[in-house]
């Protein structure tokens, strides 16, 4: 079922984080609404298309989508494209370094004047009268890889950039025992292996702590809800060592 983060009324977020079943990685598709107009955030591939789809009529019309966002182009991202252009009038906010392979999950033609490049700083979405941040997150783990600050809920949606791998019942949901989350739900394993590198993960903590986040909402997994959490969070990745700074010569062997 469909999880309302924040409802003033006027202005909502919304999870979905059971739609994927079967062989299919956890995924966490979002929305967000303003006054009626409608943002998908990550909205998925073909497992969770018609789903999200039911999903979101319960809380703005789907041709009130005016954007569709793509933190990157993995197909648990973005693979459902084709269905939403073809149903909306919904612009693709995707970044420069991406934009061109968006078409290889379409019919021909379907992407002609849809696609929206996000430059590489960043950009300012404004959905209905609400300035949404567009911010970079560049090599976590892809390269134009980009999360989305809502100003209204203080809720950071931040792609894989805190992901975790658990069960359908507990993602979405705010983890309450930090250590615990970090050993046991896959968080440090898939970080290690996925982001980068160090700095990349500095830079990004430093921007982040220039705003004011209630909450971290990852893409997969569980999430990180209140300052203490958010900050324990941005503490432990800030120092992190992963992705080239753990490589060595041993990784890089001919098989003869």
């Amino acid at each position: 079922m469909a999880v309302v983060l924040y409802d003033d009324g006027s202005h909502k977020c919304v999870a979905f984080s059971d739609l994927v079943s079967g062989e299919g990685v956890q995924s966490n598709q979002f929305a967000i609404v303003n006054n009626g107009d409608g943002m998908l955030l990550d909205p998925g591939g073909n497992l969770t298309y018609k789903h999200l789809l039911a999903e979101i009529s319960d809380y703005f019309l789907p041709s009130h989508t005016r954007y569709v966002f793509a933190s990157h182009a993995d197909p648990d991202i973005i693979a459902s494209i084709n269905g939403w252009l073809l149903i909306t009038d919904a612009n693709v906010l995707i970044a420069k370094e991406w934009e061109r392979f968006i078409p290889h999950f379409c019919l021909k033609g379907a992407t002609v004047g849809r696609l929206t490049s996000i430059p590489a700083e960043g950009m300012i979405v404004d959905l209905n009268g609400v300035a949404l941040q567009v911010l970079p997150a560049h090599f976590l783990h892809p390269v134009g890889n980009f999360h989305i600050y809502d100003p209204v809920s203080k809720i950071l949606f931040s792609g894989d950039v805190g992901a975790s791998l658990v069960d359908a019942e507990t993602a979405g949901k705010p983890i309450e025992d930090f250590d615990y989350h970090l050993e046991h739900n896959g968080m440090l394993g898939f970080h290690k292996r996925y982001m980068s590198g160090n700095r990349a993960c500095r830079y990004w903590v430093n921007m982040i702590r220039q705003l004011d986040v209630e909450w971290i909402v990852p893409q997969h997994g569980a999430s990180f809800k209140g300052k203490e959490m958010v900050n324990r969070f941005l503490d432990w990745f800030e120092e992190l060592e992963c992705g080239v700074d753990l490589i060595t010569q041993d990784d890089f062997k001919p098989l003869i």
